[in-house]
């Protein structure tokens, strides 16, 4: 066929195919107008999940009579003027393909009232054709209307699924919507009921932790979530994660914002999955709301039809940014805290405080000397990595502040530490404790070394793929940072010289594809550390104490205080949990006390 222009509806519905995927997407792209037009509140109607009707209302700004023939002509918009605006779009629609699209596809209306104006008016469009602009009453703001989606392209509306699913997807979004948006009040009815109700809300991080977050994600979620805010190099991480004992089978509650704009990113959900891969179960996904805030300039929004993705002008700096804000959260949230935080009772002191001293010891397993904070009954309760130690148990006639994990009481069955806190009782696993404090204490003690290379004897030459060898070559500086002195020796093979001095003895061909690997996709590697923190950990498995060690008084008490002083240690190296506690109030629906 000859070349020439394509109709103007054939055209709006190939961009329909790539922005409409959906009723869900209807609803995303109507009601981000709205918010561009800044509607405080948006009330959403649906029929049949969305294919018979969607009716999006809001009390926005509002369009001019005369600019509602452009609001649906292909690229036109009032969002964007020039290259530099695309550069650093601040909202959350621009193309202005959205309503052109949906209306080539549906039986459309569009209605509004413009805040300067005296009285509103009507535009339909009928499948792509437009019809006249009439006046018609309306308040403040703007009305669209989708009647039959996909009625003139049937094979469209064959992918569509059931009713109930495509009402979820629409529910799914909003949720994910009312999280970035707490002071806007939303309103979903279907079928003529009411479905689902935002109450918007000052944006206040207090208010949004008890309202908003609850509303969306559910009290069980909150009562685990860790507030977190940091910030480094021009790039803000703020949000929520939940601790690791709340974790998922599915990623359905994770949610990641950039400048507002909810967004899909492998490089961000990489470097959430490496923060938890410490104290995560194997297997389970972790819950998280994260905001990520930088220059607009440094991010480009302009990638993806549908604006589910984005792209960064530095995705390593994103990553690692991402990565340290998430993991120094996990190791804040030190075994005790939340018993700390939800005790009211005033209990009596118990009779003796622990008196804990520097020591020095030598760990066998690294051959190191490292100066660590012990409490009594060093000896007896780290005897596997310890060669000496002194401590001293002095009883009190009155007791100091309570620790957050109280004071042991007995030891179960060989292998659960009891011990009474301020409101109720803590359950300790002593064997996952004790694993997870040898593990931390351990990588404390090999970064305090630095990083050592084992040049090898023979070096080793590996094939790799043409893009990982040049990545050998170009990131040098990296690969030596990471323990590494690796040289290109062919088009796609690299020549291994030295390796990380403890990971000598392992699997060196294999670390360095994972790692070239990573380098080319994520723009940088922890391969290095988890081989590392894997060798580590193991070493602290086994000289952790066992199940059937029947422990003092003393020594329980010191295990508890270690606790409270490690990074997380709340989970054992698998991602276990070490402790559990039981408040008064639930011991006492145990026994139906008060009833």
């Amino acid at each position: 066929m000859p070349i020439r222009q394509l109709p103007e509806t054939l055209i709006n519905q190939i961009a329909a195919g790539e922005v409409v995927e959906r009723p869900a997407s209807v609803v995303k792209e109507l009601v981000e107008n709205a918010l561009d037009a800044g509607a405080h509140r948006i009330e959403i109607e649906l029929q049949d999940g969305g294919t018979r009707l969607i009716r999006v209302r809001d009390d926005g700004g509002g369009i001019p009579a005369d600019e509602l023939p452009l609001a649906i002509q292909r690229h036109a918009t009032s969002k964007i003027a020039s290259l530099e605006d695309l550069e650093a779009v601040g909202t959350l629609g621009f193309r202005g393909e959205a309503l052109p699209s949906i209306a080539s596809v549906s039986r459309f209306s569009l209605g509004s009232l413009h805040r300067d104006a005296t009285h509103g008016a009507e535009l339909v469009v009928d499948g792509g054709r437009v019809g006249e602009v009439v006046p018609k009453a309306h308040p403040r703001g703007t009305t669209v209307e989708v009647r039959d989606l996909f009625f003139n392209t049937p094979a469209r509306r064959k992918f569509l699924r059931a009713e109930r699913t495509e009402l979820g997807h629409i529910e799914e979004w909003l949720r994910s919507l009312a999280l970035a948006r707490p002071d806007i009040e939303l309103r979903l009815s279907h079928n003529g009921k009411p479905s689902r109700r935002y109450r918007g809300e000052a944006n206040d991080a207090g208010l949004f932790a008890q309202g908003r977050l609850q509303e969306t994600l559910g009290a069980e979620f909150l009562a685990h979530a860790l507030h977190m805010e940091h910030e480094a190099g021009g790039i803000t991480v703020s949000g929520w994660i939940a601790d690791p004992t709340y974790n998922r089978a599915s990623a359905d509650q994770q949610y990641v914002y950039v400048n507002g704009r909810s967004i899909r990113d492998r490089t961000i959900a990489h470097g959430v999955k490496q923060a938890y891969a410490d104290v995560l179960y194997h297997g389970r996904q972790p819950a998280y709301v994260l905001f990520l805030t930088l220059d607009p300039r440094r991010v480009d929004v302009n990638v993806h039809p549908a604006k589910h993705e984005v792209r960064f002008r530095d995705s390593r700096l994103i990553h690692d940014a991402v990565y340290h804000a998430v993991a120094a959260t996990l190791a804040e949230a030190r075994a005790g805290r939340e018993a700390l935080s939800s005790a009211t009772e005033e209990h009596r002191p118990f009779p003796f405080q622990v008196d804990a001293s520097m020591q020095s010891f030598s760990q066998n397993g690294l051959g190191l000397r490292v100066a660590e904070q012990s409490a009594n009954a060093w000896q007896s309760l780290y005897a596997t990595t310890a060669d000496t130690a002194t401590q001293s148990m002095m009883p009190a006639e009155e007791a100091g502040e309570i620790p957050p994990l109280g004071y042991a009481v007995a030891q179960l069955h060989g292998i659960y530490i009891l011990a009474q806190a301020r409101d109720g009782l803590i359950v300790v696993d002593m064997h996952a404790a004790h694993e997870r404090i040898g593990y931390e204490r351990l990588k404390t003690a090999h970064d305090g070394l630095g990083l050592r290379t084992q040049p090898l004897l023979v070096p080793i030459t590996v094939a790799v793929a043409e893009r990982e060898a040049e990545v050998a070559e170009q990131e040098s500086a990296t690969l030596q940072a990471l323990g590494f002195e690796l040289t290109r020796s062919g088009l796609g093979s690299v020549t291994i010289r030295s390796v990380p001095a403890l990971l000598a003895n392992g699997d060196s061909e294999s670390l360095v594809r994972d790692v070239l690997a990573d380098l080319r996709e994520h723009g940088s590697s922890r391969r290095v550390a988890e081989t590392r923190d894997e060798l580590l950990s193991t070493m602290a498995c086994h000289g952790a104490v066992r199940a059937n060690r029947r422990l003092t008084i003393p020594e329980m008490n010191a295990l508890l205080r270690d606790m409270e002083a490690t990074e997380r240690s709340g989970q054992c190296n698998h991602g276990r949990p070490t402790w559990t506690h039981f408040s008064v109030a639930d011991i006492d629906r145990w026994f139906l006390r008060g009833r």
